[in-house]
């Protein structure tokens, strides 16, 4: 067995003056050395105390006529000369090693978007996302793929391609009628292992949070969660900007030594693309073998809640929230009064959500609903760095608070002091009167 070769330890040396070259400067040398190892004579030249020097080279850096030097010894100087063999084989081998990492990060090229869909209707939060893959395919100079898996899903090629797709890649067979970890775990990894993409953007809804998770496991790389901005920098890394610590800072993570990059996005955090009609791209029909008989996990029954009172209000585009000022959960009456009013639909801080005034799914914030309406109306709301994470992209925000120093005024377009339960039912009042003199319709920007 060979053994392995103790590291040496670099020589450091003793500083030495050189004559004739010192200008005075005014003892930057001595100032510099942490041992007080230079002492200055009456004509303000540097002497070097041998026995105090550790051979730091502070004072050789900060001289600007060059005047100091290290000075080695013959034994120092042959260790030298061994540690600096010493050091290049090391060198060479990090090389070697940096070698291998860029031709393995080479052979990924590609940017991705799931398509996360339900009975063959796309979730909007994978049209955002391709709206943003472009833009990454943009900066690398690759090209954008959708990829589609389910059964009789062939037609959401033509919409991947309208948000900016250049190509589809469909897996469509009966054992993907129903989303199932394992199978569409399988089928993505299989996918990944043949084309190889460097970066996959996923939403983070149930299906992509659960799909990611696994998915980054059994390729072994990273995956960044809830991401609310992305980049590329000069490396080809995505920079993947996310809350962190509560929300009180954004940290930008980057995957630099593993592919693909993995992201998830919530939904309405980044703009939706315009669609382009008749823009037409590469279907690429992929097969996997996979029968049902062989997946553990059955879909009995699938229950679905449209149609149901419960609301969804990241798609609504006016949203009346309300937060601790509220007081009480029945006072929330008078916002829903205001909505309907409105043709909008009621939302709710953290703090109101945590009393158990509202369910958790009016909850907007970064732990609740990322929103993007084109009206939103703050009532009772402070604006915690959480709550303005997830409604700051709103159009229009309109604030109402007692607190002239609410961090929520920092953000609304427009802002009204005082108190919430006399301005609240002014504003409905108002609107009821705008809507009757034109016949009970609402007029463009009443709540402005």
């Amino acid at each position: 067995m060979t053994e392995t070769k103790k590291p040496i330890k670099k020589p450091r040396g003793k500083a030495r003056v050189l004559d004739g070259k010192c200008i005075a400067c005014g003892a930057r040398c001595e100032s510099s050395c942490p041992v007080d190892g230079i002492e200055m004579n009456a004509a303000g030249e540097p002497t070097v105390l041998g026995e105090k020097c550790i051979g730091c080279a502070k004072c050789v850096k900060v001289c600007a006529a060059g005047a100091l030097e290290m000075f080695y010894t013959p034994e120092e100087l042959e260790l030298l000369k061994q540690w600096d063999q010493q050091h290049h084989a090391v060198e060479e081998e990090v090389d070697e090693g940096g070698k291998q990492l860029r031709e393995m990060l080479a052979r990924y090229r590609g940017v991705w978007v799931f398509i996360e869909q339900y009975d063959g209707e796309a979730a909007k939060v994978s049209w955002e996302l391709l709206g943003t893959g472009a833009e990454l395919a943009e900066s690398l100079g690759v090209e954008l793929s959708a990829v589609i898996i389910g059964h009789k899903v062939e037609h959401l090629c033509d919409e991947a391609f309208g948000y900016g797709a250049h190509k589809a890649i469909t897996l469509d067979a009966p054992v993907f009628a129903n989303y199932r970890t394992k199978p569409y775990t399988d089928a993505i990894c299989h996918l990944i292992s043949k084309h190889r993409p460097e970066i996959i953007l996923m939403g983070a809804t149930g299906q992509g949070r659960d799909l990611a998770g696994a998915v980054a496991t059994v390729v072994k790389t990273g995956l960044t969660a809830d991401c609310t901005g992305l980049g590329i920098d000069d490396k080809r890394n995505l920079m993947q900007t996310r809350p962190a610590f509560g929300g009180n800072i954004m940290a930008t993570i980057m995957c630099d030594r593993f592919r693909p990059q993995m992201s998830t996005v919530r939904p309405h955090v980044m703009p939706m693309p315009e669609f382009q009609v008749g823009r037409t791209g590469e279907v690429v029909r992929e097969q996997y073998d996979l029968r049902e008989e062989d997946v553990l996990v059955k879909v009995i029954e699938v229950l679905s809640d449209k149609g149901g009172k419960d609301i969804d209000i990241a798609g609504a585009e006016i949203i009346v929230s309300g937060g601790r000022g509220l007081m009480n959960k029945e006072n929330f009456a008078m916002l829903q009064e205001l909505a309907d009013e409105l043709g909008g639909v009621v939302g709710a801080s953290r703090s109101a959500v945590d009393a158990g005034w509202m369910p958790h799914s009016r909850q907007v914030g970064q732990t609740g609903k990322t929103v993007r309406p084109k009206i939103y109306v703050a009532c009772g709301i402070s604006g915690a760095i959480q709550h303005l994470v997830g409604m700051q992209d709103s159009d229009v925000v309109i604030a109402i608070n007692r607190d002239p120093e609410a961090p929520i005024f920092q953000v609304a377009t427009y802002g009204i002091v005082g108190d919430l339960f006399q301005i609240v039912p002014s504003i409905i009042r108002k609107v009821r009167n705008l809507k009757g003199q034109r016949g009970g319709v609402i007029p463009d920007r009443v709540a402005v």
